[in-house]
């Protein structure tokens, strides 16, 4: 789904793995104006400095070689369940119909993430989709790149 600039009332979700912002538009087409809804935020740590122990090993049934398992990655497991949270959020805005359309805002990995938490009904009013990463920017810097996204 291609962006296009958010119209009076839509309302645009910036996030990446551990925050998210939830900003209406109450401007126009031509100069948005961004309010906060909501900010949710989740400390994440790097997996290094979340998990200690070495990955485990497993033998083979055949043969008995043993061979390394692959570690986890907290990290990705913690961003996952912050935007599963998240998702969860966006879709009691939608079905209590505080949303008429919404505007998805994350760098590649957590709107692939993001996307496949969306119910089918907050899937129906993403209304345009921006796959970068401005969640640290103030909020005129967003409307900014919101009206010109493709001068960055």
């Amino acid at each position: 789904m291609s962006h296009h600039v958010p119209d009076h009332g839509d309302w645009i979700a910036v996030c990446d793995g551990a925050t998210a912002l939830l900003l209406e538009n109450r401007g126009d087409h031509g100069a948005i104006h961004l309010v906060t809804r909501e900010i949710f935020k989740q400390d994440n740590p790097l997996t290094h400095e979340q998990g200690t122990s070495p990955p485990g090993r497993t033998n083979s049934a055949h043969g008995g070689r043993r061979a390394a398992m692959e570690g986890s990655d907290y990290h990705l497991q913690a961003e996952e369940a912050f935007l599963h949270k998240f998702a969860a959020s966006l879709d009691a805005h939608v079905r209590s119909k505080q949303i008429p359309a919404l505007h998805l805002i994350a760098p590649p990995r957590a709107l692939g993430i993001l996307r496949k938490q969306l119910s089918d009904a907050t899937r129906e009013v993403v209304a345009g989709e921006l796959a970068h990463d401005y969640v640290k920017f103030p909020l005129e810097e967003i409307e900014r790149r919101l009206l010109a996204p493709d001068r960055e």
